[in-house]
Formats: C-alpha cells, structure tokens, sequence
C-alpha cells in the first residue's frame, strides 16, 4: 500500500506545482494564497538557495551553474515542450498497451479522435511565427489596431527591435520579436502567443482536458468492478469510506502504472487546461490579452491611488494649438502642453485604422495625485475602470469571432 500512496502523493504534488506555475502569475491571483506560492517558488525559493549557497560553498555552485540557470529561465529552448510531449505520448502509450483489449468497441472508437487534436493544436501553436513583427511586415501591423492612448501609444519605441511599437503588440525577450497582439510566452509551445496563433492555444487548452478527462473515465470504467463495495451502511459513514479506501487500493494494484496511474494523472491535472481555457474565455469576453489584463491592473491600482485622470485627445491638441499661437499664457511652474501632448504621443502621426468602434480618450498618471499643471480644468479625476474605455472591446461574441479568425 505504501508504494502506491507514495505515487499519489508525487501526482497530487505534480498537479499543484504545474496549477501555481500557470495561474501564479495572473493578475487576478496576484494576491491570493496562489500568488504568494508562486511568488516563493519562483521568487524567493531560488533567492533563498543563491544565499545558502553564498553561505556555504562562497558561491560556488550559483557560478557554476549561471549558464544552465540563463538558459533555462532566460533563454528560447524545446525542453517543456520535450518533456510534455514526452509525458503525453508515454502515457497514451503506457495506457493504450495495457488497457486496450479491456475496452469495449464503442470506447475504443473515439480514442483516436481524441489523441490527435493535441499534438495538431501544439505543432500549429509553435510553427506559426506570423505574428512576430519584422521589417517585412511592421507596416501592415501598425493597420491591425488603433491607439487606445491608455495602455498603447504612437510615441513607443522598442529599443531592441529599433522601430515604433504597433498597438496591441509586445516585445519577448526570449522570442527576439516584438508580437502582435501579444498574450503570453509559453513554454509549453515553445512559442509566443499571439495574434494567430492563440486561437491554436485555445485549440490545445479544449482537445488536452477532453482527452485528459476522456483517458480519467476510461482507466474508471475498467476499474470500476474493483470498487464496487458490499457496505450498507451511508456514504459519508466511516464504515463506508474504510472500505471505499480498501477496494480503491485493490483498484490501483490491479491497475498498476499504465491504468491506475496514468488514469489518477489525468483526473487530478484534467482540471488544468479547463481552468486555463475559462480564464482565456473570460478575457476575451473581457477584450484583453493577458498582457493587457496586467496593464489594466496597473492602471486599477492607480485609480484607486487616485493618480490618474481622463481627458478627450481633441481637447488636448485644441489646447496644444493655443499654447503655440500664443493664444494661452504658461503659469509659472507648470507643464509644457506641447512637452505633456508629446510624451503622450498625441502630436506623432498615425495611420488611419478601420476599427468598429472609437474612442477619444486620453489616459495620464501623475506621481503627485494632481492633475497636470496649467490643464487642470481639462482633466477630471478617474475613480473606477468602469469610467474608463476599453477600445478593443469589441462585445463578447465579436472578440471570440476575432480571435477564430486570428485576428
């Protein structure tokens, strides 16, 4: 009995390690006990090893090993993705061998329907570099979205990739481009995720917690007959559960690694991809990237600060107008209209987007709670995100409808 709880154990640990690593990082999580073990496993758990380490060996080791620890955190490499498509062929295999001949027909007919759309969903996530933005393409990508002069301004300028920023887009450090329509870089496509290529993500979330979830009921209906208990007594008694607990172990051992094992890994990580594809769902729903739903956060924490205000661009190029023409005196310390209109980028040209819907906001956070100074009647104080217009919310059916179409 020891042996198999011991495997259970390493599942359960497994499946958590993987569900901090995903959701860690989210925005909505960050703080929650979620955020805080993600923060300690990848934050303050490797610090805490560097200082060991400085304590004890001088350092040593951490020197050593700085080339490994670059390139696995700070490099473009294919070892998650080795390691998942490792698991997942080895599982399907371990399962297919074992449990095969134990399967009805009508069970074992969907089995390849299932098996293939992970590895088409992963193979087309990680080819596709369309949305990586070149000199070839910068052009067209500065015509995919307007400038929401909030999250996205004209004026940007990647310093690697030497050109201004298109709207929507991001540069990966570990990819060397900037992305368009940037979501997130993930290592289990080895791939950045991006404005045609997440709906292949989207793709790979739905087909993996089907054929998890599908591969959890089939290792159940053949062990099913082990668990199968002659107690009368009610469900929650504890005369119940020593004897569920007594037949689940039987389960296991008649089901060894390649049933009993592979059919508890993908009932305890099925949950994963599902949970990963609903919050994706919520922000299309929402009209956010992931990228974008972290830059909204941002902006949240200002609001709530009280450091951010709103304006209308027309007012402010009106007034910038005036300032030139000399047609409104400059109070004594306050700021340039032209500097403030430049730094928003409101005076650089931009390219005539067809968009469905407009806005003409203007968004600025200022490090002293006040408005800028000598505008102060041109821009009111934002106190909620619900004041606050999300350009690239296009309704929930229509966003979903964009992104099919990689758009």
């Amino acid at each position: 009995m020891e042996p198999y709880k011991k495997v259970l154990v390493g599942i359960l640990l497994i499946s958590l390690v993987t569900f901090i690593a995903l959701f860690g990082r989210l925005p909505a999580l960050r703080r929650t006990p979620i955020g805080w073990l993600y923060r300690v496993l990848c934050l303050h758990g490797p610090n805490a090893l560097k200082h060991v380490d400085r304590r004890a060996t001088g350092g040593r080791v951490t020197s050593q090993s700085k080339s490994l620890f670059h390139y696995l955190f700070y490099q473009k490499h294919p070892i998650v993705l080795i390691l998942f498509i490792a698991l997942m062929t080895a599982s399907i295999g371990f399962f297919i061998s074992s449990g095969l001949p134990k399967l009805p027909l009508s069970l074992i007919i969907p089995i390849p329907v299932v098996i293939f759309p992970p590895y088409y969903f992963t193979y087309r996530a990680a080819i596709n570099k369309s949305h990586y933005i070149t000199d070839a393409n910068h052009s067209q990508r500065h015509r995919d979205y307007p400038f929401d002069h909030a999250l996205f301004r004209p004026n940007k300028v990647c310093g690697t990739c030497n050109f201004r920023k298109p709207a929507r887009s991001k540069h990966c450090s570990l990819c060397g481009y900037c992305v368009a329509k940037a979501d997130h870089h993930c290592p289990w496509t080895n791939s950045c995720l991006g404005r045609d290529n997440y709906r292949h993500f989207l793709g790979l979330l739905l087909s993996l917690g089907t054929l998890e979830v599908y591969g959890a009921y089939l290792a159940f209906y053949i062990l099913r007959p082990y668990l199968h208990t002659t107690s009368t007594a009610s469900f929650f008694s504890k005369e119940y559960m020593t004897e569920l607990g007594h037949r689940a172990v039987i389960a296991v051992n008649a089901g060894g690694l390649s049933i009993a094992g592979v059919g508890l890994l993908a009932g305890s990580t099925a949950l994963l991809p599902f949970a990963l594809l609903a919050y994706h769902a919520y922000l299309i729903w929402a009209g956010m990237t992931t990228n974008e739903s972290s830059k909204w956060a941002d902006w949240r924490d200002d609001i709530y600060s009280g450091h951010v205000f709103r304006s209308e661009r027309n007012t402010l190029l009106s007034f910038h107008g005036l300032r030139q023409n000399g047609g409104v005196g400059s109070r004594e310390g306050g700021s340039s209209p032209k500097g403030l209109a430049r730094d928003l980028g409101l005076i650089e040209d931009e390219l005539d987007v067809r968009w469905p819907i407009s806005s003409d906001q203007v968004l600025v956070r200022t490090s002293d709670g006040h408005p800028p100074k000598g505008q102060e009647a041109m821009w009111r104080r934002v106190r909620s995100l619900r004041e606050v217009d999300n350009l690239y919310d296009l309704g929930g059916w229509q966003n979903l409808m964009e992104v099919l179409k990689g758009r």
